[in-house]
């Protein structure tokens, strides 16, 4: 259970945030001077605190800057009155979390400390590279042995060490996030921070504050002034994930952070110096997207210095069987089933044999459901959910594209993701759809890519990223003279 510590001279606050995080699964703890609050990091080891500002006989800085000396990852939130929010930021400066003012609101200090619990686990929690035996509980793990999966570890082997830009592609549930975490902790910024953000999941006004801050009167409800990310990060490493949903605005305030180590707050004209790591990350035809004018080319290149290409799931199903055992043995614990000792034949050969659109996280979703469901130490065919059950392909072999995309009804496969627990199904739908569509206008054209992309009203050359970005096989080609 992560552990929250309090450090505030007044009791009643302590006691509003026990009575907050009761049923949270988070334990609090408290201490009402600096001297106890610096000894609680160094013996409790907690995974956020909360810090008062304002201390008897003791500047909040200092108390941060002993506590960042005993352990320089753990996020510290400040609470300041709002006549000392100028302490705080210069605090956030030197690498605090975030500050909340008072009074404390309830509901904004549960997401702030959800958040910071998440960037520690991010920065603490080792990612293994599992090619061969597992052990559960050692942190979260990008497992494979397949020939593509060591062709992952050899990448982060490489360009971890390098402090340059690196672009992770691959699809959504892949493991991304996992890769780009193994890179931070394997670099020489492993001390400082890192932090990750989800570009599409934010929308642009809000990212664009997120990422870079912004001053006090910036925009309607900008009652102060915020430090961003870029900022907050100096030292350390940022996982920009779906970098390819930010806007043209965005786009060019990256250009000029990946120059310059540059950029202004929104609504300020002081520049502000950084020292930040980019790793970002993305599912979608970044080259195609370039040449529609959607994605600048002089970001696309800053970003893509080194690339780190993940497979699909259905690439590497030789991988699947010891996915599968290692989630058993890292979930059937934390879900209350230490009596599972593994899965039947069948159940493992429909599964090694399932198409996993939502690659490594549905996997885990599903042998989540599996323990569950299970009702001997034994997990057997029918324990598998339904929607596994009923997307088997028989013959052992992954589908083609037409078999892949032949469903033209949506409604099926939403339900099928929905179930499964998905955080991608936007993405996931337009794929594929966009798979469907480019793949029955192929048919149409028997596979002259040239009458295709006119059809579609697109480029040849985009028709070629997508049909490489999307996996579709095409049977028969006819080249046209213009192809020739």
């Amino acid at each position: 259970m992560p552990v929250l510590l309090v450090v505030d001279d007044n009791r009643t606050v302590s006691h509003m945030v026990t009575r907050a995080f009761e049923n949270e699964n988070v334990e609090v703890i408290s201490a009402q001077t600096a001297a106890e609050g610096v000894e609680l990091v160094r013996g409790s080891k907690p995974d956020t605190v909360l810090l008062d500002i304002v201390l008897p006989n003791i500047s909040g800085l200092e108390v941060f800057r002993e506590i960042h000396a005993v352990d320089p990852k753990l996020p510290v939130i400040f609470i300041t009155a709002g006549g000392s929010s100028d302490t705080a930021i210069e605090a956030m400066k030197l690498g605090a979390f975030d500050y909340l003012l008072k009074p404390l609101n309830l509901p904004k200090l549960k997401e702030l400390v959800r958040s910071a619990l998440d960037t520690r686990h991010r920065m603490q929690v080792p990612v293994g590279l599992a090619a061969g035996d597992l052990v559960a509980g050692g942190g979260d793990m990008f497992v494979g042995r397949s020939d593509s999966a060591l062709e992952v570890y050899k990448a982060i082997g490489r360009v971890a060490p390098q402090d340059v830009t690196v672009l992770i592609r691959g699809e959504s549930g892949t493991g991304k996030e996992l890769v780009a975490r193994a890179i931070y902790q394997h670099s020489g910024r492993s001390q400082g921070p890192f932090m990750a953000v989800n570009c599409a999941a934010i929308a642009d006004s809000l990212l664009e504050s997120e990422l870079f801050g912004h001053e006090k009167g910036a925009f309607t409800g900008a009652d102060s002034r915020r430090i961003g990310k870029f900022e907050q990060c100096s030292g350390g490493t940022i996982f920009l994930d779906e970098v390819g949903d930010t806007s043209p605005l965005l786009q060019s305030k990256m250009l000029r952070l990946l120059q310059q180590q540059q950029f202004e707050r929104v609504g300020g004209n002081q520049t502000i110096q950084t020292d930040v790591r980019i790793i970002a990350a993305t599912n979608r035809p970044l080259e195609e997207m370039v040449e529609e004018g959607t994605f600048r080319a002089d970001l696309f290149y800053r970003l893509n210095v080194f690339t780190v290409h993940i497979p699909p799931l259905r690439e590497r199903r030789e991988d699947i069987l010891l996915l599968i055992e290692y989630c058993l043995a890292r979930f059937k614990n934390e879900l209350g089933h230490p009596e599972i000792e593994g899965m039947a034949p069948e159940a493992v050969d429909l599964l090694q044999h399932y198409d996993w659109p939502g690659n490594v996280r549905e996997l885990q979703s599903v042998v989540r459901k599996a323990i569950l469901n299970s009702a001997g130490p034994v997990i057997v065919l029918k324990d598998l959910p339904t929607e596994v059950r009923g997307g088997h392909r028989p013959g052992g072999a992954a589908a083609d594209s037409h078999e892949d995309s032949a469903e033209s009804d949506l409604r099926p496969f939403i339900e099928r993701r929905i179930s499964s627990g998905t955080e991608e199904l936007y993405a996931e739908s337009l794929e594929r759809m966009e798979r469907y569509l480019i793949t029955r206008v192929l048919e149409e054209t028997e596979g002259n890519q040239s009458q295709a992309a006119r059809t579609l009203g697109i480029t040849r050359g985009s028709l070629r990223n997508k049909i490489r970005s999307l996996g579709i096989r095409i049977n028969q080609v006819v080249l046209s003279d213009a192809d020739e």
